[in-house]
Formats: C-alpha cells, sequence, structure tokens
C-alpha cells in the first residue's frame, strides 16, 4: 500500500462518520427521503460538519485518482 492508499482510507472512514453525525430530520424516515424539512440554513457547528464532509469527498476522490495514475 503506498501513501495515497492511507490517505484513501482515512478520509473514507472520517467522511462515514461526519455523515452518519449529521442529522437533518427527527426520524430515520426523514433521512431516507420522507417528509422532513425542506429549505434549512446550515448555522454553527452543523455548517461546520457539512463542509468537513465535503472537504474529506475532495481528498478521498483526488487520493483514489493519484493512487491510480501512480
Amino acid at each position: 500500500m503506498n501513501t495515497y492508499d492511507y490517505i484513501a482510507l482515512g478520509s473514507m472512514l472520517l467522511m462515514s462518520l461526519l455523515i452518519l453525525i449529521q442529522t437533518r430530520g427527527a426520524s430515520l424516515g426523514a433521512g431516507l427521503g420522507g417528509a422532513g424539512e425542506v429549505n434549512t440554513t446550515r448555522r454553527g457547528t452543523e455548517r461546520t460538519i457539512f463542509r468537513l464532509t465535503i472537504v474529506c469527498a475532495v481528498v478521498f476522490s483526488l487520493s483514489l485518482i493519484f493512487s491510480a495514475i501512480g
């Protein structure tokens, strides 16, 4: 395993954790596309977690691309 594989593994685990701790509704049905709040504004910790999830997704994607190239 090279460095990019370790980065991909770490970012994948962190991204999975961040996705799981995001709360968008009161029940599991709301998380799976059921009725829930549609237009909300992310504030505070929720915004930070959302942005960290995006950063982890970008790092994960780039590490997979670099791993495939080299």
